[in-house]
């Protein structure tokens, strides 16, 4: 596909997941609605609301009524709470704005490195899927320091609360980016309808499992070694600096962290294993995709690569979280929206190590390229498709 032919599909999922989200915020007020609670129950309008409220234009109460009464916000401001609900409305227009900067230049490359014709459409319907989780990740976490400033103590252990902050409101863009998603695939095959179909890139099979086997180690890196409990409680504990620099062991598990977990000491065996194997699912879906991928991109790129590597690992840990969801549900104790609670955690970890696995198995397919491209006449090394062995 042309730019031209992607650029319509990724501006418009990028209108539509800022709308969707704009809307679910404005949802969060009709939570407070009188009833409310009697329909749906008292944790279930909580866990929505907690779902909410990030993406929300109206602040909550406690910037409206508490702030005088504490000597909190309008206090610290002389009275004047104004210019708290400003940077409030600030970080908010930051945020809406930020998705869909972030997500539509990542929508662009794939759409056009993995048009959905020709047997790509759920391949590329899931990255975009992951991309959208992405994008509002990195909205919540560059608007952030404005949200946190607008709460009147951002001086205050700075990167522990922004660490805080850049984990919320993930659940509901797993819904919105799904929408986004659905849309975008369908308006790419639209406008790639009178396109010649792009065939598939050859892909040598030893050198896809090469690079696929290497993108997945950088992943196990995080997932198994950082990941591992002393290990996490040392990333926790660096503390260098001072200041609002300090505290920076809250900040670094979002960013490096992809799980977390311990020895089967003191928890059955046989749920310490299915646990584990849910870990391993997350490698397996890596794997799986760094070695189908490459074949179905129309050209085999490091931000390409970079780019799905990320959609992989995202939608990898979505997996795992629904099966989490699934294990957990013996505890009849909790309903569906607590198990819905951790869906979309670590994307920043995948972000961060997915681009490097993505740049490492682009790069090793690139060296696999030139070493088995003919010299002097020879005859070419062997080569398949995805759908060959």
């Amino acid at each position: 596909m042309t730019y031209r032919q992607a650029a319509l599909p990724a501006v418009v999922a990028g209108l539509l997941l800022t709308a969707l989200l704009w809307w679910a915020g404005s949802s969060a007020q009709a939570l407070e609605l009188p009833g409310t609670t009697g329909v749906l129950g008292g944790r279930t309008t909580a866990e929505l609301g907690y779902w909410l409220t990030p993406w929300s234009y109206d602040p909550p109460a406690a910037y409206r009524f508490g702030a005088e009464a504490s000597g909190g916000l309008a206090g610290t401001a002389g009275g004047d709470g104004s210019r708290y609900l400003t940077l409030y409305t600030t970080a908010m227009q930051i945020r809406f704005a930020a998705v869909f900067a972030f997500f539509v230049p990542g929508a662009l490359l794939l759409i056009r490195r993995l048009p959905p014709v020709s047997g790509r459409a759920p391949a590329t319907a899931l990255a975009l899927w992951a991309w959208g989780l992405v994008a509002g990740t990195l909205a919540v976490t560059v608007s952030a320091p404005w949200l946190i400033a607008s709460q009147g103590h951002g001086s205050y252990r700075f990167l522990p609360q922004w660490a805080g902050a850049m984990s919320s409101g993930r659940q509901i863009v797993v819904v919105t980016a799904l929408v986004a998603a659905g849309a975008a695939v369908l308006l790419a095959r639209i406008t790639a309808r009178e396109a010649e179909p792009p065939a598939r890139t050859v892909v040598p099979a030893r050198s896809a499992r090469m690079a696929a086997t290497a993108g997945t180690l950088v992943v196990a890196v995080s997932l198994v070694v950082l990941s591992y409990q002393p290990v996490t409680a040392r990333i926790q504990e660096v503390s260098p600096g001072i200041g609002v620099l300090a505290e920076p062991g809250d900040l670094l598990r979002q960013w490096l962290l992809l799980g977390a977990w311990s020895g089967p000491a003191g928890t059955p065996v046989g749920d310490w294993l299915l646990r584990r194997a849910v870990d391993a699912l997350l490698l397996a879906v890596v794997w799986w995709a760094l070695r189908r991928l490459p074949s179905l991109l129309t050209r085999v790129t490091v931000p390409a690569m970079a780019a799905v590597a990320v959609c992989a690992t995202v939608f990898g840990l979505l997996v795992c979280q629904v099966m989490r969801m699934a294990v957990d549900q013996a505890d009849s104790r909790q309903g569906p929206m607590r198990w819905a609670a951790d869906l979309g955690n670590n994307v920043p970890a995948a972000l961060l190590f997915g681009v490097v696995a993505g740049a490492v198995a682009a790069l090793l397919l690139r060296t696999a390229a030139r070493r088995d491209r003919p010299q002097d006449g020879g005859s070419p090394a062997p080569a398949i498709h995805a759908t060959d062995a």
